[in-house]
């Protein structure tokens, strides 16, 4: 657990207040109705140099770079979760054509490509995090550029075939020790393999989350929080893949 002792972990499982995200100013004369629209969720793994195995999900710096670039000319603006969520519950707005950007797992890489590229736009992403894999001063400077992060468990199991000690572990207690250390609400769970079950999703609902992403492809919906669909980008994608997958999905 990192140094943090269950009772520790108790006293953050309360709402965030100050950490909690405003991502737009809202004047009570204008508020915004709420905006259901569907949202593509990108889903990245590893950027830079491909390692060993798994060659599919590492993408180059420069196919990242170019994906980014397409996005920008087409009007695509990328949004957080919260501010999706903001959005779609009248308490913000959607700006340009909505996009979150999302990379799971923690991979050195989204320091080191993905937070200069996305910084030349001035955008933010979603870091899902499985604790342990990137270096605490990485994702505080994730954070510092206006990242979310997220839990993405301790150990990545499959939570479908876990016991329930252990499931509460992997979602409760990885949120918890998300907002201690990194001081962030870690409102949404994604789930490892895309993998759930009904037990998975009731503990995600009691862990207070407000939604959870899984791995079907397909466009984000309100009324799926809690199994809110993605498009994983892969490395044979190219540029012609990628805005065929953005364009197909519904």
């Amino acid at each position: 657990m990192t140094g943090l002792t269950l009772a520790a972990i108790a006293l953050v499982l309360a709402p965030v207040g100050s950490a909690q995200p405003q991502p737009w100013p809202l004047h009570a004369r204008h508020a915004p109705e709420p905006d259901g629209r569907p949202v593509p969720i990108l889903e990245y793994h590893a950027l830079g140099r491909a390692g060993p195995g798994l060659r599919e999900l590492y993408l180059s710096r420069r196919a990242f770079t170019r994906q980014m670039d397409w996005l920008a000319r087409h009007r695509y603006r990328p949004v957080t979760l919260d501010q999706m969520w903001a959005a779609w519950h009248g308490r913000g707005r959607f700006h340009g054509r909505p996009v979150v950007l999302t990379f799971d797992d923690g991979y050195a890489g989204d320091w080191r490509v993905a937070l200069p590229v996305l910084r030349r736009h001035r955008w933010r992403g979603v870091l899902n995090l499985q604790i342990g894999n990137l270096l605490p001063k990485h994702v505080r400077d994730l954070v510092a550029a206006g990242w979310e992060v997220d839990p993405h468990t301790f150990s990545h199991p499959d939570l479908t075939s876990v016991s329930r000690a252990q499931l509460r572990h992997e979602i409760t207690e990885s949120r918890a020790w998300i907002r201690a250390v990194f001081g962030v609400p870690a409102n949404f769970f994604c789930y490892p393999f895309g993998l759930y079950s009904p037990a998975v999703v009731a503990e995600v609902r009691r862990a207070g989350y407000r939604g959870a992403e899984a791995d079907r492809y397909g466009l984000a919906r309100p009324r799926r929080r809690y199994s809110l669909d993605r498009i994983e980008i892969l490395a044979s994608d190219g540029l012609a893949g990628f805005v065929r997958k953005l364009r197909d999905a519904r």
